[in-house]
């Protein structure tokens, strides 16, 4: 318990640094102290969570090894070609969409697709509705700054998988109906948001205050699937939920 509660406060501490850097103008080392966040709390989930599931697990290991990775390569010399930028924009953002599909694939699997499509016909109107005109405004936010089509296609992924994973959250949620789901949904709302402020800072105008709500969304984010994973996905109709040791 005391070893977890020193894991909890180092991810306290960076990101406590990370705000005092970012807002004193040292985006350089504000940027390790936020590449050192998520790492930790897979890190947490690991040592301190006794039940793991293998499909969340996968998760925190793909968005880990992204920030690690984009945090390496600020370390390696300037490449005049551009080669080592392009490099760290595909692989980093396709291990985000990794991770984001396993947590889909986790969710996703607990729900039963039958009862969803028999009993939630109009939520799922409505929501594919709003991700539609969710992706339109972000891609026109977007579309101006890329180049290749390549770059079009993966943003276009990268949102899609995004919005997939706020709707089958929110899905669970109505379906599962317990404190579990919830933070599911809370989890994914916090990440979804977390991508718009971090879209609106790389695209609309880099100001500190952006890059610091991002992170601290993100965060909290983590902060709901971390406490999700101690609790057990019981029925709905259960008065009590059921916690697993750490």
């Amino acid at each position: 318990m005391y070893k977890s509660k020193v894991l909890v406060g180092l991810v306290l501490l960076c990101y406590v640094l990370f705000a005092v850097f970012e807002f004193s103008g040292y985006e350089i080392v504000s940027y390790y102290f936020h590449s050192a966040i998520v790492p930790l709390i897979a890190l947490l989930y690991l040592l301190f969570i006794k039940k793991k599931s293998r499909l969340f697990l996968l998760f925190l290991i793909f968005y880990s090894l992204s920030d690690l990775l984009s945090l390496v390569i600020t370390y390696l010399p300037y490449d005049d070609s551009q080669k080592l930028l392009d490099f760290e924009y595909y692989v980093c953002n396709g291990l985000y969409i990794l991770a984001y599909m396993m947590l889909i694939i986790k969710i996703g699997s607990s729900l039963n697709f039958k009862h969803v499509i028999k009993f939630f016909k109009i939520h799922l109107v409505v929501l594919s509705a709003l991700n539609l005109y969710l992706l339109y405004v972000l891609h026109a936010i977007i579309n101006p700054n890329l180049i290749l089509e390549s770059d079009y296609y993966l943003e276009l992924i990268y949102n899609i998988v995004v919005l997939i994973l706020l709707s089958i959250a929110l899905l669970n949620y109505f379906y599962r109906d317990n404190k579990k789901s919830f933070y599911l949904f809370l989890g994914a709302l916090c990440i979804v948001f977390s991508e718009v402020m971090d879209i609106a800072y790389i695209y609309v105008a880099q100001r500190c205050i952006l890059n610091f709500l991002s992170t601290t969304l993100a965060l909290g984010g983590f902060y709901f699937f971390y406490q999700q994973s101690k609790l057990l996905n019981v029925a709905n109709n259960e008065e009590r939920y059921l916690i697993t040791e750490q």
